[in-house]
C-alpha cells in the first residue's frame, strides 16, 4: 500500500482480534478440560471396579451371617451375578477363599486387574486399554476390601465397564464445552472493555489523524487509564501534538523556502550587477578602494556561489564539502575584515590561531560557519552599551591527540538563556537574541556535521558563550571523493 492510499475495509468478524481472543479462550479451557480428563477417567475406573468388589464383599458377609454356607443357592447366585453383570464372585478371608457364585457359561479369561495398583501411571495406562480394547474382552478383578484382611475376586465382561466410561466421559465433555463457552464469553467481554475497544479507539484516532495531521481536534484525548493502554494513549497524544506541531512549522518552512527561493533568485542577479562594479572600482588607484576591494570581490563570489547551490539543490541542505587544507588563522582574518565594516568599534575580535594551524575544511563552508559564530558574538556584544563592560570575542584553536582539530569561539557577552540552550542549534527555536531567527547557529552545526565534527556549547566557568567546533583527522587522499565545485562562470562569479 502507497502512503495516501485510502485502508480497505474494516475486517471481517472471523479476523478480528476479539474473536481471535474468544477462539484462544475456549481452546485454552478444552486444553485444560482434556488434561483433567486423563486423571477423570482413570479415577472413575478405579472407583467403578472397588464399587464391584465392595458389593462382592457385602454378599460374601450376608452368606456367613446365613449360616456360613460355602455357595449361595442358586437363586441367589442368578441375583449376585446379575447385579454385578459378573460370570464369578468370590471373597478370601483369613487366607480361606470362598466362591460365591460362578456362572455356567464362564469362558476364559483376558487379562486381570488389581485393585492394589496406585501409581498414576499404570491406572491412567489400564482405563485408555479399556477404552480402546474392552469391547469384547473378559477381565478378572481382584483388590482388597476394607479395613480388614477381605479380599474379593469378580470375574466380568470388561463391555459394562468400557459403556459407563464412555458415558462419564461425554458428561464431562458436555461439561466442559458450557465450561468453556462461558468462561470464553466472560474474559471476551473483559477482554473486550478493557483492551479491544481502547484499542479500537486509538486506531480510529490514528486514522482520523492521518487524514488531516495538522487539525489539532484529531488529536486522540486520552482516557486516563492507569495502566498500559492508559501509557499508550498519553503516548500517542503526545506523539500526534508534536507531529502536528511539527507538521504546521514544516508548512510554514516550505512557505518560507518558497519566499526565499525567489528573494534568492532576484538577489543573485543583483549581486551579479553588484561584482561588475566591485571589478571596476578593483580597478581605481586609491589605496583605500585597492584595501577592500580584494574582500568585497571574495564576499560577492561567495554570495553568488552560494545563491547558486540553493537555486540548483533545491532545498534548504549543505552540499558535501570539498575539502582542502586551509590556514585556519588567515580564514578567520577574512572573517574578521569582512564584520569590522559597520562594526561597532568599541568590540575587539582576538584571533588567538597559531599562524601555521592547518583544517582539512571546504574553505567556503567553514567561512560561512565561522562567519555565523562570530557574527552571532557581536550581535550579543551589542546588546552590552556600557563602557565599562569588557567586549571582546577570542577564536582559538589547538591540535587533538588523534590529529584532529578544535576550534572556540568565545565571548564576554551576557551568555545564553535556559530556552535557548534547550533548542540550540534549532532554525527559529535556538535563537541565542531576542528576535532571532537561530539560523546562524543551525547553518554552522550543519555544515560542521557534514565535515564529520560537532559542535556543542562549551562550559568554561567565565561570563559570556563559547562555542566548540571538534574536527576529525584529515582523511587520506585516496579515501577523498573526486567532487569538485562548478567553475566561477557558471556562477555568474569568479573564484574565490
Amino acid at each position: 500500500m502507497q502512503i495516501g492510499e485510502p485502508r480497505p475495509a474494516p475486517f471481517a468478524v472471523s479476523h478480528r482480534l476479539s474473536t481471535s481472543f474468544l477462539w484462544l479462550t475456549m481452546l485454552a479451557i478444552m486444553a485444560a478440560e482434556v488434561l483433567i480428563f486423563v486423571p477423570s477417567i482413570a479415577s472413575f475406573r478405579q472407583d467403578w471396579l472397588n464399587q464391584r468388589l465392595e458389593t462382592a464383599a457385602v454378599a460374601g458377609v450376608s452368606a456367613e451371617g446365613a449360616g456360613g454356607v460355602p455357595l449361595l443357592d442358586d437363586e441367589a447366585q442368578g441375583k449376585l451375578l446379575r447385579a454385578l453383570d459378573a460370570k464369578l464372585v468370590a471373597i478370601t478371608t483369613g487366607g480361606m477363599s470362598q466362591l460365591l457364585a460362578k456362572s455356567p457359561d464362564l469362558s476364559a479369561i483376558d487379562h486381570e486387574v488389581s485393585l492394589d495398583e496406585t501409581m498414576p501411571l499404570p491406572l491412567i495406562l489400564g482405563a485408555f486399554d479399556t477404552l480402546l480394547f474392552g469391547e469384547s474382552r473378559m477381565m478378572r478383578v481382584t483388590g482388597p476390601v476394607g479395613d480388614g484382611d477381605m479380599e474379593a475376586e469378580v470375574v466380568m465382561p470388561e463391555r459394562k465397564l468400557r459403556h459407563a466410561m464412555l458415558i462419564h466421559s461425554r458428561n464431562l465433555f458436555g461439561l466442559s464445552i458450557v465450561i468453556a463457552s462461558f468462561t470464553a464469553i466472560f474474559v471476551y467481554l473483559a477482554i473486550s472493555r478493557l483492551l479491544i475497544r481502547p484499542i479500537r479507539g486509538m486506531t480510529r484516532s490514528m486514522m482520523l489523524f492521518r487524514e488531516k495531521p495538522t487539525d489539532a481536534e484529531r488529536i486522540l484525548v486520552p482516557s486516563g487509564r492507569r495502566n498500559e493502554i492508559g501509557l499508550a494513549e498519553a503516548e500517542l497524544a503526545d506523539m500526534q501534538a508534536v507531529l502536528a506541531e511539527t507538521l504546521r512549522e514544516q508548512r510554514h518552512l516550505a512557505d518560507l523556502g518558497l519566499a526565499v527561493s525567489k528573494i534568492n533568485h532576484d538577489l543573485r542577479n543583483i549581486l551579479a550587477s553588484a561584482q561588475i562594479v566591485s571589478d571596476r572600482l578593483s580597478a581605481l588607484p586609491d589605496p583605500h578602494v585597492q584595501r577592500f576591494a580584494p574582500m568585497l570581490i571574495r564576499s560577492l563570489d561567495r554570495a553568488l556561489v552560494y545563491t547558486q547551490s540553493v537555486l540548483s539543490y533545491g532545498r534548504a541542505v549543505e552540499s558535501r564539502p570539498v575539502r582542502r587544507k586551509v590556514r585556519l588563522r588567515r580564514l578567520v582574518d577574512d572573517v574578521e575584515d569582512v564584520l569590522s565594516l559597520g562594526r561597532d568599534p568599541g568590540i575587539e575580535v582576538l584571533n588567538q590561531v597559531p599562524p601555521d594551524f592547518d583544517v582539512d575544511v571546504d574553505p567556503d563552508q567553514f567561512y560561512r560557519a565561522i562567519t555565523n559564530l562570530v557574527r552571532n558574538a557581536i550581535q550579543a556584544l551589542e546588546s552590552e552599551t556600557s563602557e565599562a563592560v569588557i567586549r571582546k570575542i577570542t577564536v582559538a584553536a589547538e591540535r587533538l591527540p588523534d590529529g584532529g582539530a578544535a576550534v572556540a569561539i568565545e565571548d564576554t557577552g551576557p551568555g545564553l538563556g535556559e530556552r535557548a540552550r534547550e533548542h540550540l542549534f534549532k532554525a527559529f527555536r535556538g535563537s541565542t537574541r531576542s528576535g532571532g531567527t537561530g539560523l546562524g547557529l543551525a547553518i554552522a552545526a550543519e555544515i560542521v556535521e557534514a565535515h564529520g565534527g560537532r559542535i556543542e556549547l562549551k562550559d568554561t566557568g567565565r561570563p559570556g558563550a563559547c562555542f566548540e567546533i571538534r574536527l576529525p583527522p584529515p582523511r587520506p587522499a585516496a579515501a577523498l571523493p573526486d567532487r569538485r565545485r562548478p567553475p566561477a562562470s557558471e556562477t555568474g562569479g569568479k573564484a574565490a
